[in-house]
Parts: structure tokens; C-alpha cells; sequence
């Protein structure tokens, strides 16, 4: 399974999520959001840099503090972007734990992790697909890599962007416009490096 990709128990492999409306009946139900938004959460911490061996006490972290403040969530925003705000905060916080802990523990960097499941063809390019998205994400300073995964991966809108991150919209277009074409870049290169001589 691609490192980007893995479930909790309750959702299959490659499922959707919706976002739940703010106003939603339900939308502080602590269980709905957890089984709604559990594969989201996931991705980005991968996606933000915390190592797969630690992607799961992230998210635990992340969703002990979504339960302590869920009561308190006052829909201003979607519950996708509140959440990944949290996420965004956790991972940063568990990076700067990692190099606090071993100045020289690079295991947050990208990671090459081998499907641990029955390798097809098929989930052995994917999983390669996962590691290649990573490394060429890692190529891109944070403040783009965050707005360009929200965007291009998450499919999340602008202003959505810009209250995850707490930035002006110009400054979410601006970043996004910059880190499409940093993330080309570091694409055709990566293809540059793979085509025969």
C-alpha cells in the first residue's frame, strides 16, 4: 500500500472522503469526523514530512486534540480545513521533536517503504508512485509544498487554503502559482534522470 494511501480499519483502501458540512447534523460527532476524515489526516502528515514509522502516533495526537476541542468547533471553516490545520501544527511539532531528539536521525526526510502487502504489479507502481510524489514534494519549501498539496492533491479551493494556512488568498495564489512550477521543475527533472543517454 503507497504510504500516502493507508486506511483506518473502517474504510477500504482508495475510498473518498467528503468533506461534512460545518452545519451538518452530526458535523461534532467525534466518530463521523474520525471515520469521515481519518485517510485525509493521514495523507498529510505523510505528506508534511513526519516518517511512516511515525505517521501513526501523529495521528494519534492529531485526533486526541480533535476530541479535547471538537465541542469548541464553531464551523468558520470546513471540518476538512480545521483539521488540517491541526495536522499541519502536529507535524511541525513532531519534526522538530525528531531533530531535538537526534540532530542526525533523518528518518523524517522521505522514506523508501516497501508494500508490506502481496506486491501486483499494479500496487508495486503505485507504492513506487507514492515514493516518487514524496520526493518531489520534499523538493518544495513547506509554505509552497502545504498549498500545493492542498490544492493539486486534496483538491481543497483557495480561500479554503488560505484559512488552513492563515494567509492572505493573494498569498495562497502566489504560492500555489510558484509551487506548480517548482513541482514541473523538479518533475522534468526527475524524468531527465530516468530517460536513456
Amino acid at each position: 500500500m503507497a504510504v500516502t494511501d493507508r486506511p483506518d480499519p473502517g474504510h477500504s483502501p482508495g475510498t473518498m472522503e467528503t468533506a461534512l458540512p460545518a452545519t451538518a447534523p452530526g458535523a461534532t460527532d467525534f466518530d463521523a469526523v474520525y471515520r469521515e476524515h481519518f485517510p485525509f489526516v493521514w495523507r498529510n502528515l505523510r505528506r508534511l514530512g513526519v516518517a511512516e514509522a511515525y505517521v501513526e502516533d501523529a495521528a494519534q495526537e492529531v485526533w486526541v486534540v480533535v476530541h479535547r476541542r471538537l465541542k469548541d468547533f464553531e464551523g468558520r471553516s470546513s471540518v476538512r480545513t480545521w483539521l488540517f490545520g491541526i495536522a499541519m501544527r502536529t507535524a511541525s511539532d513532531h519534526r522538530r521533536w525528531r531533530r531535538r531528539k537526534d540532530p542526525r536521525d533523518r528518518s523524517d526526510e522521505v522514506d523508501a517503504v516497501a508494500s508490506t502487502a502481496p506486491s501486483p504489479e499494479a500496487m508495486t507502481e503505485r507504492a513506487q508512485a507514492g515514493r516518487v510524489l514524496d520526493a518531489l514534494l520534499d523538493e518544495l519549501p513547506e509554505e509552497r509544498r502545504v498549498v500545493f498539496m492542498l490544492a493539486e492533491l486534496e483538491q481543497m479551493s483557495a480561500p479554503e487554503i488560505a484559512l488552513a494556512v492563515g494567509a492572505p488568498l493573494n498569498t495562497v495564489y502566489s504560492r500555489l502559482r510558484v509551487g506548480r512550477a517548482e513541482f514541473e521543475a523538479a518533475a522534468q527533472r526527475y524524468r531527465s534522470a530516468r530517460s536513456p543517454s
